[in-house]
């Protein structure tokens, strides 16, 4: 029976980690369901997005959190989501900002249809420069997937 440093969920899996990463819990891949990433201290922005009239708070694991937890080592991360949306982020942002994998929106869970479970999100309103498109094409909803390369 193999040993993981990271623990197996033990709910429904939400998110999968693969690529260049040292701690995995199923096979070469690290498996997240929500309790797993609600262990993770939990960080909290309001930020006003392209996709919404009005400021929106976000809540979840901060990315560089969620990225130690499995000790990757990669300079990029391929986000894919449930859509097929796929964006590609320097693994740096997740240093440089508070970029979070948001599983509330306004305090409440995010359903599939409004843009959940997860969501990788900036907080835009935190720096000028990242008020851009290419801040905005980096945010992914719907995320069900990062390859680390």
């Amino acid at each position: 029976m193999p040993v993981w440093a990271l623990q197996p969920p033990s709910g429904e899996v939400i998110l999968t980690i693969s690529g260049k990463i040292v701690d995995a819990n199923r096979e070469n891949t690290a498996v997240f369901d929500l309790d797993m990433l609600q262990k993770l201290p939990q960080q909290t922005f309001v930020t006003k997005t392209p996709w919404d009239k009005n400021p929106t708070k976000f809540t979840g694991p901060l990315l560089r959190d969620v990225l130690g937890a499995v000790k990757s080592s990669g300079k990029t991360l391929t986000a894919l989501a449930l859509n097929d949306y796929k964006t590609t982020i320097p693994a740096e942002d997740a240093a440089l900002f508070d970029v979070i994998i948001a599983h509330r929106i306004d305090d409440m869970p995010i359903s599939v249809r409004t843009k959940g479970p997860l969501f990788i999100i900036y907080p835009f309103d935190s720096k000028p420069e990242l008020k851009s498109s290419k801040y905005y094409g980096r945010s992914a909803w719907q995320l069900k997937s990062i390859k680390v390369d």
